[in-house]
């Protein structure tokens, strides 16, 4: 926790992003500018370049500006730049600290000069824009544009006084530290808002107005071996892309019904492809067990409702939907994602696995299945990703930009 004894005064934050569609760079950026919006002596706005908000921002909407802006980088043609209202909005905001998330909002930003600020650089995973340039570069031209687009975007560094790169994880902090020396690099962990997944006692009443579409079943599927007929309910939330690889989970289900075991697996989250994902639940005869909610709001709801958190990315920064599930009071297992090794902890979080294997994901899943021990584990464990002691954290480095 900060030091409360440190004098705040009039600290202005300006967070930049392009959207506010659904993912864990844009809930973390909410959640950092709620929690900034109750300290003392802090300011706090946030502009994204375009009208895509998909969350319930009406406790934050007058923070928050739309200012569409463009940077189109050509090594053949002529630059597409269009900044000018960004930079009019930065220069009568006159913030303290300028601080940006994903690529384009990194790329654009820079392309404003205001070296009067500290500017921060967020990176919610191992930016393939910030690659190094090798042999191999020379046959891929996205290699090659992603190249020149570093080159120019560290110009622009330089422009503005430079940058202090933000890593979310082990695994992302020892990229950026691979791939540039010039800029400090601090390793900060993401953060949720933790009592907003903190399972409530009287959840059971709060939820009984849920849709029955939507409603997570304790009740049997088919008949299983033993006399006692209960329902494994799994749960994964994230997009419908292929690096999240929903496709594997549908692997594991059919391992669970070889098994015997009654199962529900809700998935929450849109995609390209979503479709490919349901067709293959048809085509494997398990449709029925799989329920496509899609975006939803009440996320931590339908976590309460679950057993076990299931979670199969191929490469993953850290895993923000593994934190709430663990907030929650749920095991996790997970595929090793690289920055979710800073999450687990095998046998007390749940279970990394290294190898894409349905029959060891499936046994994993049985094992910690009704371990409330582990559930009661997580739940305290959580506490450590609160957003309060983040913004906290945050604030440390903000106040050193502070200029008068």
């Amino acid at each position: 926790m900060v030091n409360k004894t440190i004098i705040i005064s009039n600290l202005k934050i300006l967070h930049i992003i392009p959207t506010l569609r659904k993912g864990g760079a844009e809930r973390l950026v909410l959640d950092i500018v709620k929690q900034l919006t109750t300290l003392n002596g802090v300011d706090v706005r946030l502009v994204i370049f375009r009208n895509e908000i998909k969350f319930n921002t009406i406790q934050i909407n007058s923070l928050i500006s739309i200012i569409p802006s463009k940077v189109e980088l050509s090594v053949k043609r002529k630059w597409e730049i269009n900044v000018k209202e960004l930079q009019l909005f930065i220069d009568s905001y006159k913030p303290d600290v300028i601080h940006t998330h994903l690529f384009e909002a990194e790329l654009v930003s820079r392309f404003c000069i205001y070296p009067e600020a500290r500017w921060f650089s967020h990176l919610h995973d191992n930016m393939i824009q910030l690659n190094n340039f090798g042999i191999k570069s020379l046959l891929n031209k996205s290699a090659i544009t992603n190249y020149y687009e570093k080159k120019v975007l560290f110009n622009q560094y330089k422009k503005n006084g430079g940058t202090h790169f933000m890593a979310i994880s082990k695994h992302t902090e020892k990229y950026t530290k691979s791939i540039q020396s010039n800029y400090a690099v601090t390793l900060l962990p993401n953060a949720i808002d933790v009592k907003r997944f903190q399972k409530p006692t009287d959840f059971q009443k709060r939820t009984s107005h849920m849709s029955p579409k939507h409603q997570i079943s304790t009740s049997s599927l088919k008949p299983q071996a033993s006399d006692s007929v209960t329902t494994l309910n799994l749960i994964n939330i994230g997009s419908f892309t292929e690096n999240k690889n929903q496709q594997f989970l549908i692997d594991v289900l059919l391992k669970l019904n070889d098994l015997r075991i009654n199962v529900k697996f809700y998935f929450l989250g849109e995609g390209e492809l979503l479709e490919k994902v349901e067709k293959k639940a048809i085509q494997s005869g398990v449709q029925d067990q799989c329920h496509f909610l899609g975006n939803v709001e009440n996320v931590e709801e339908y976590l309460w409702k679950s057993d076990v958190y299931v979670h199969a990315a191929k490469s993953e920064a850290l895993g923000l939907t593994l934190i709430e599930a663990m907030a929650s009071g749920l095991p996790v297992v997970t595929l090793d994602g690289g920055g979710n090794r800073d999450l687990m902890i095998n046998g007390k979080t749940g279970y990394l696995i290294e190898r894409q294997d349905p029959e060891l994901f499936a046994n994993r899943i049985l094992e910690v299945y009704k371990n409330k021990e582990m559930g009661d584990f997580n739940a305290e464990y959580a506490k450590k990703f609160d957003i309060e002691s983040y913004c906290d954290k945050l604030l440390t480095f903000y106040n050193h930009s502070h200029r008068a």
